[in-house]
């Protein structure tokens, strides 16, 4: 009982410092755009309802990154 917690390691180990948010952000951002224009690519061929399914289920995967899951 004579030990003292270390919190300020605790918080070093979980802090993942300020350069994975910017680079995660740059790749969401790829992601979307190219996931957009192959769906509206699809779409424009007369795959409609391939082009709203894949938008969709885009746009739940990309939410879902975005909430950290």
């Amino acid at each position: 009982m004579g030990k003292e917690d270390d919190f300020g390691l605790w918080e070093r180990e979980l802090d993942h410092g300020p350069s994975d948010a910017r680079g995660s952000g740059r790749g969401m951002l790829l992601v979307a755009a190219l996931t957009a224009a192959g769906c509206a690519a699809l779409i424009s061929m007369g795959q409609a309802p391939l082009g709203a399914a894949g938008l969709v289920l885009s746009s739940v995967i990309l939410l879902l990154w975005r909430a950290g899951m």
